[in-house]
């Protein structure tokens, strides 16, 4: 009996003790999530941190900021020791969280490289009682100053509609740049000159953007510190041409069945003019969707220019409608509708063939709603011509072409009304007045003399 009692006794002491002693020297340590919003510190910077410790709990946080012999502690917390005999004290913390401010300057620290550190410990009795512990250090750049823009172009004229080009040296790497147009940003691009740290940045104006308009170089680096500065530009005002186009029932009869728009047909039911109700959603909400979809292709570019000289325009044809024309559309002597023309239409004879005003690659060849068949051409640097309502094209897009080389054939396909090329000019992500392209005088005095000035100043 005496043995069983004493039996009993010992294992209720050694169950508990065991499993003390198994809690207190368990080995999983402490789990730690830290977010830093880039490896580069600015003068606002924040790192989050998130700690857990399923265990024993958390003991003991440190993180600091090294730089050389320079260090300053960002956050120490120590937690209160949990109960010996309890895996649920009260007094035991689990996890925890922070947002740290990381303000380098007050430290006494310089730009360049540093260390942050972090260690976490719990109340594990591992290693003679100071716990499983997490350690890491990881690498940062402290950055607060903003990148350097120097501007080599000078005699920067533009017009409303038109084209313009800047060329300007960084002095710092890996920096996004380029020039900021009211609230329209044309990014800058290395490439056209040997030395790499020189951009040039193709730019423009809308339609609606005249005198006043602001303008500047923009650059900002990895650390998101950021600078603006002007350039000396002149902005000529122009006005543009209304035109007023009649719509008749034989071109809604003609052209609407072109458009299949889907389960969007069905809100024409019942209209009282459903053609003419289709053509309203055709030339407005589709209009604008297919714009979009046209002024995103350009982005696709090179560093590299791909043209030279004049731009070429469509042989022996006639100019039927201008560059910003701004059309009144009338139904039966009524206004219905308005908007804007962003291309030069031109006529010749049907099905005539179609060439590459310069040389560039092709970055689409395919149907787009109202633009129909429809080419865009990349010579570089964000610089793109478009050729639409092709009854044919005969190039694909990746092809590399030549100026003068065909890439289809006149047609009717989307909106137009007749057999005519609707030519445009891009920058980036503006039409622009193609009429300047075609001026052989307008390029030498805004583009290649720029490009052939800075070369010598580079030298």
């Amino acid at each position: 009996m005496k043995k069983v009692v004493l039996t009993l006794v010992l294992l209720a002491i050694a169950i508990p003790l065991a499993w003390i002693l198994f809690y207190k020297y368990e080995g999983s340590g402490p789990r730690v999530e830290v977010t830093l919003p880039s490896l580069y510190l600015k003068k606002s910077y924040e790192m989050s941190l998130a700690v857990s410790d399923k265990g024993t709990g958390l003991r003991k946080i440190v993180v600091s900021i090294l730089q050389k012999n320079n260090e300053k502690v960002l956050l120490e917390r120590e937690y209160s020791p949990s109960s010996v005999v309890s895996l649920f004290s009260d007094k035991r913390v689990n996890k925890d969280s922070f947002i740290i401010p990381v303000e380098s300057r007050k430290y006494g620290m310089n730009d360049g490289e540093a260390l942050v550190r972090i260690m976490v410990a719990d109340y594990s009795w591992r290693g003679w009682n100071s716990g499983n512990v997490f350690y890491v250090e990881k690498k940062v750049v402290i950055d607060t100053k903003p990148p350097r823009v120097k501007v080599l172009s000078s005699n920067h004229n533009i017009e409303r509609g038109g084209s313009g080009l800047v060329i300007y040296r960084l002095f710092e790497e890996n920096v996004k740049s380029g020039i900021m147009v009211g609230d329209n940003f044309f990014p800058g691009h290395s490439g056209m000159f040997d030395d790499k740290a020189v951009y040039a940045a193709f730019f423009a104006l809308d339609y609606t953007q005249g005198p006043g308009t602001q303008m500047f170089v923009t650059a900002r680096d990895l650390a998101g510190n950021s600078v603006k500065g002007g350039f000396h530009h002149y902005i000529r005002d122009k006005k543009f041409k209304t035109d007023i186009l009649n719509i008749s029932d034989r071109f809604l009869e003609f052209k609407m069945p072109d458009f299949d728009l889907a389960e969007i047909e069905d809100t024409f039911v019942g209209a009282q003019n459903p053609l003419l109700e289709k053509f309203l959603y055709i030339n407005g909400t589709l209009r604008e969707k297919n714009v979009t979809t046209i002024l995103n292709v350009p982005k696709d570019t090179v560093g590299e220019q791909l043209w030279e000289g004049k731009f070429g325009r469509l042989a022996g044809s006639a100019t039927r409608s201008h560059w910003a024309d701004h059309r009144i559309y009338k139904y039966k002597g009524k206004a219905i509708d308005r908007a804007v023309h962003l291309g030069v239409d031109l006529a010749s004879t049907a099905n005539a063939k179609i060439r590459a005003a310069n040389g560039g690659r092709v970055i689409m060849a395919e149907a787009v709603g109202i633009f129909g068949n429809s080419v865009i051409i990349d010579h570089g640097f964000g610089l793109a011509s478009l050729y639409s309502h092709l009854n044919e094209i005969t190039v694909n897009k990746g092809d590399a072409l030549s100026k003068g080389d065909v890439i289809g054939t006149t047609g009717l396909t989307g909106l137009a009304g007749g057999d005519h090329l609707h030519f445009s000019m891009i920058v980036h992500n503006t039409f622009v007045n193609p009429v300047e392209w075609w001026d052989a005088t307008w390029i030498k005095n805004n583009v290649t003399s720029k490009i052939e000035a800075v070369k010598l100043m580079i030298k």
